[in-house]
């Protein structure tokens, strides 16, 4: 399988992305102990979609994150690169209206100007090459005012917290690995979250892309973030 490095060459995160689509769902309950479904719960809170509005859903994969967007009456859009984990989504969601599957790249994206009411991402964003222009691009599609939902891992401030928190990404991961099918997954996402910004670097990195009213609040005591803003137009 292709290893994905931190230089985050699009081919090579696609192609891992690939081999994981049937189990990712998964191997993100495993990898995070269950609380990602929690941590979910929260961005379906957070994004607050309505009947009448136009959601998208960047790194969507299986479009699991998506439905209940959909549920909730939004015209949503599931958006990937990866076009294994789209065609498990689109086989797995036959049945929910309302929801669209879109192979896009999250620095071109394949949408108009001012397409969507709210735009969120939940842990795809410390995939992408260009962290500055992925946000700008979604600021792009954003309608003025329209909302911005970022769910990624992070850094827990307390000191105690954060070293536990490393030697999980730098012992307990790896040691998942060597009982996977795709150790290749948990290394990359050890790595990646190490190197990622904590909670304000990455409030900074939106303010830098143009959106506005940029707030954070933690989940798990920072393990995850939420990241919250708006589009001045």
């Amino acid at each position: 399988m292709t290893r994905a490095s931190l230089d985050k060459q699009p081919a090579d995160v696609a192609a891992m992305f690939d081999s994981t689509a049937e189990r990712y769902d998964l191997l993100n309950t495993l990898m995070t102990g269950g609380q990602d479904r929690r941590w979910r719960r929260e961005v379906v809170r957070a994004v607050d979609a309505r009947p009448g509005e136009r959601v998208l859903d960047l790194a969507a994969g299986t479009g699991t994150s998506s439905v209940p967007f959909a549920e909730a009456g939004a015209d949503t859009v599931a958006c990937d690169f990866s076009l294994g984990m789209l065609r498990v989504g689109v086989r797995r969601q036959a049945g929910v209206s309302r929801l669209s599957f879109v192979a896009g790249d999250a620095l071109k994206l394949p949408f108009a100007d001012a397409s969507f009411d709210a735009v969120t991402i939940s842990f795809g964003l410390r995939n992408v090459a260009d962290t500055v222009g992925a946000l700008r691009e979604m600021r792009r599609v954003a309608k003025p005012g329209g909302r911005l939902l970022v769910c990624e891992v992070s850094h827990p401030p307390n000191k105690l917290l954060a070293l536990g928190h490393r030697t999980h990404l730098k012992v307990g991961l790896p040691l998942l690995a060597r009982v996977s099918s795709n150790p290749d997954s948990y290394h990359y996402l050890a790595e990646s979250t190490l190197a990622w910004p904590d909670q304000a670097g990455l409030s900074r990195l939106i303010q830098d892309a143009g959106w506005g009213e940029v707030r954070w609040r933690d989940l798990t005591f920072g393990v995850a973030a939420l990241h919250h803003a708006v589009n001045p137009g």
